[in-house]
């Protein structure tokens, strides 16, 4: 394999039912279901084009809720097995976990090394059941520990959330999950720099560096977990955030290729997912406001959806800044608690690391700790 392949990440939506209606959920469930004809077509389609560029094919299934095909989950398995000798690849699928039944448990168990099955979990059950349909009872969380033990739970924030989210993401590591890959602010039109949520999410950010300092053998929550060496880049190059068009392609239910899963009937009308093809996602500019690009240090480290940034902009370019202020208060606490670690374990990082980390800590903090002095004094 050559030295310049990666990884490629082609996703299938194999229905837009859904058996939850979740509080943050941006999607508009119907009841389209992915044939296995039309799966069948997609995956010789990305074998087809795929060989010759990446050394790793990583097939998502999601939908709605992909377990509610678990028959046409199995097919498109089994089908897949025919490319086993030609490339290494393996299936990942994200579930809310409520409709996993016994024989789909064992199915997957046989199958844990070529399948991945991630869960969604948002906490503790009181906030799991406010922004999951009340659905916490109905998840085997030791199934999931166990069969694929390093893989991170998908943890989404609301509102409701933050007041308890130190005790959220405690919660989650005390149930035998290490890594926690979400606690991302959801998508969508709310504004998350409100005052009363600064407040709310100062002493829960306090609370998780002391946690994360003393328990230095997990794996950091991802929303805390940054490189923030990476502001002090001298040379800086315009990149997208993610894959969208070109290391993730979505095919939705009827086969229709899509940029990425956020691009479906269930969040876009068919007029804009039909502007949406005409655009050439290869050109990384097109997916970088430039305003943040030249005037915001954190901006290497700040998560940006273009999905959302469509959704909410109808454009790739212009970044939703709802989340401006509560990202600065994040990279705050995510520059302390690296910091920290770094004393406590200066063996794990190296010299120029160390250098860098330190630089761009001392300028996060003289740029953004004026902004919130006035909560943390009180």
């Amino acid at each position: 394999m050559g030295s310049n392949k990666k990884r490629f990440h082609p996703v299938l939506c194999v229905t837009h039912r859904c058996n939850l209606n979740c509080l943050y959920c941006y999607q508009k469930h119907d009841n389209s279901d992915m044939s296995f004809e039309t799966a069948r077509k997609c995956i010789d389609s990305i074998f087809k084009n795929s060989l010759e560029k990446y050394d790793e094919i990583e097939i998502g299934l999601i939908g709605g809720e992909p377990l509610l095909r678990f028959d046409l989950i199995q097919e498109i398995f089994n089908y897949t097995q025919q490319y086993n000798n030609i490339c290494n690849y393996y299936f990942f699928a994200t579930t809310n976990g409520t409709f996993l039944t016994d024989d789909m448990k064992e199915w997957f168990q046989t199958r844990k090394n070529k399948f991945v099955l991630g869960l969604s979990l948002d906490g503790t059950p009181e906030t799991h059941n406010h922004n999951r349909s009340n659905s916490f009872s109905k998840i085997d969380i030791n199934f999931f520990t166990k069969n694929w033990p390093f893989q991170g739970v998908k943890m989404t924030l609301t509102d409701f959330s933050l007041e308890n989210l130190a005790e959220n993401i405690k919660y989650l590591h005390s149930q035998g999950i290490k890594n926690i890959t979400g606690a991302n602010l959801y998508e969508g039109a709310f504004n998350w720099n409100q005052e009363k949520y600064i407040e709310l999410l100062i002493p829960q950010l306090e609370d998780l560096v002391q946690f994360y300092v003393e328990n230095d053998n997990l794996p950091i929550v991802q929303m805390l977990n940054k490189h923030i060496d990476s502001c002090e880049n001298t040379k800086k190059i315009k990149h997208k955030y993610c894959g969208i068009g070109t290391g993730t392609i979505f095919y939705d239910t009827d086969g229709t290729k899509c940029p990425c899963g956020f691009f479906t009937p269930m969040t876009f009308n068919k007029e804009t997912l039909e502007e949406v093809k005409k655009i050439d996602f290869s050109i990384d500019d097109d997916f970088v406001d430039n305003d943040c690009f030249e005037n915001c240090y954190i901006q290497p480290i700040c998560p940006n959806c273009a999905g959302n940034n469509y959704l909410t902009y109808h454009s790739f370019n212009k970044k939703d800044k709802s989340k401006c202020r509560i990202q600065k208060l994040i990279s705050l606490y995510a520059s302390d608690l690296l910091i920290k670690r770094m004393i406590k374990n200066p063996e794990k990082y190296s010299e120029i690391q160390k250098i860098k980390t330190l630089k761009a800590a001392r300028k996060i903090k003289e740029l953004y700790l004026p902004e919130f002095d006035q909560y943390r004094n009180n």
